[in-house]
């Protein structure tokens, strides 16, 4: 995988997070969690639970909450 394309699945997550205007954390990060789940493909998941797991340390908090929620419902499924 590329750096540039890490790099977008990022900025992605980040910007899908920024427009849950009005919710709280919490449902927020639910909300995004669920659009991943729905919308990325298998390797987009991967890739970005990949990259939390490293320390994703250019998610933002909402970000990185609902790329572990993606994670618990992975695990359940």
């Amino acid at each position: 995988m590329s750096g540039q394309h890490l790099s977008q699945l990022v900025k992605m997550v980040n910007q899908i997070s920024a427009n849950m205007h009005g919710a709280t954390d919490e449902q927020a990060a639910d909300k995004v969690a669920a659009h991943l789940q729905k919308f990325w493909a298998r390797p987009m998941k991967e890739q970005i639970l990949a990259y939390a797991d490293d320390g994703g340390e250019d998610l933002t908090p909402i970000s990185r909450q609902a790329v572990e929620k993606l994670r618990e419902v992975r695990a359940a499924g």
